[in-house]
């Protein structure tokens, strides 16, 4: 599997955000999107996402335009961005099983259990969402990263928010498996993290 990205544009109202991003992700890479507030990050990854459309330039996986391929490029990707996509009345664990599910994969109570486990919220499991910190449900949010060894490519926006410093080893530790069993990961993040590849592609925006 490759992305390929090429002279991608954005624009938000009358203003250019970004014009002429190109870059290319194989397996086991890594890409890290820097930039100062405003600069277009969120846009950048939102676009590559399928969520929102450019202004020029075209996106292709596996070779193929991704206007094209809808569905199975949603398929192969796992994106998660400054919310947390989940429902206050469900439990942890219930949400992650909706959120495989609107991802058109499927996942074992059991396969749930164990990722809030890793991510460390096993004993919060079964307790409704509304009830959790911010940083509980963040960790509810990325215990999906645990779920996604069948997902090629993973994009993450600002992931490592609102995490103590066990979780954040946690999400690393992930990150680096994803690469290497041959993931791409694209993220952007204000913090240093210890992610160890060294396919690593930096695209600096503003």
């Amino acid at each position: 599997m490759t992305l390929e990205v090429k002279d991608l544009a954005c624009e938000r109202g009358d203003v250019r955000l970004f014009s002429g991003v190109s870059f290319a992700l194989g397996e086991g890479e890594l890409l890290l999107v820097q930039g100062p507030n405003g600069s277009g990050k969120t846009s950048l990854l939102r676009l590559v996402a399928g969520l929102s459309r450019p202004v020029a330039g075209e996106i292709r996986w596996a070779g193929e335009d991704v206007r094209e391929l809808r569905e199975s490029y949603a398929r192969d990707l796992l994106f998660i961005g400054h919310a947390n996509a989940m429902k206050d009345e469900f439990t942890a664990e219930e949400n992650l099983a909706v959120a495989r599910e609107m991802a058109g994969r499927s996942s074992s109570r059991e396969e749930r259990a164990a990722a809030l486990e890793r991510i460390g919220l096993a004993h919060r499991a079964k307790l409704p969402s509304r009830y959790l910190s911010q940083g509980q449900k963040r960790r509810v949010a990325l215990a999906r990263l645990c779920l996604a060894a069948d997902t090629p490519l993973w994009i993450l926006d600002e992931h490592f928010a609102a995490l103590d410093a066990r979780a954040l080893e946690t999400v690393v530790a992930l990150v680096d498996e994803h690469l290497a069993r041959g993931g791409m990961a694209i993220l952007t993040t204000h913090q240093e993290v210890a992610i160890t590849t060294r396919l690593r592609h930096v695209v600096a925006l503003g």
